[in-house]
């Protein structure tokens, strides 16, 4: 079962590189940013703790692809991400704007806690 530590460990990760991904996109400002690393942050940590408390141990399985590896643990990571990054740009700095335009950060967040969750933890 995944430990408390890696789980945030995990969500520090997932805000870090979902930053550095969104910070490199046009039109970004700094409530983008933020917005969608505290999202890649609080999806990931939403997740794994609900996998914890339910004891979800076999959402923890690999797909046996070499190059790309994902478990259902880390596809949920992405999913909650999305729905996170979803949500706070909507009601947040991105609320004007439309729509593809929130999408398209938050769709760069849930990859970032996709692939964090996949090959670093």
């Amino acid at each position: 079962m995944i430990g408390w530590g890696q789980i945030g460990y995990g969500a520090a990760l997932s805000a870090v590189l979902a930053a550095a991904l969104i910070a490199a996109a046009r039109g970004r400002t700094r409530a983008v940013v933020m917005t969608g690393a505290l999202a890649a942050a609080i999806g990931p940590l939403a997740w794994n703790a609900i996998l914890r408390a339910a004891h979800g141990d076999q959402f923890f399985t690999d797909a046996p692809l070499v190059v790309f590896p994902v478990s259902w643990q880390d596809t949920g990571s992405g999913v909650f991400t999305l729905a996170a990054a979803s949500l706070g740009y909507g009601i947040g700095p991105l609320g004007g704007q439309p729509t593809r335009t929130s999408i398209r950060y938050a769709l760069l967040a849930a990859v970032a806690a996709l692939l964090v969750d996949t090959y670093l933890y």
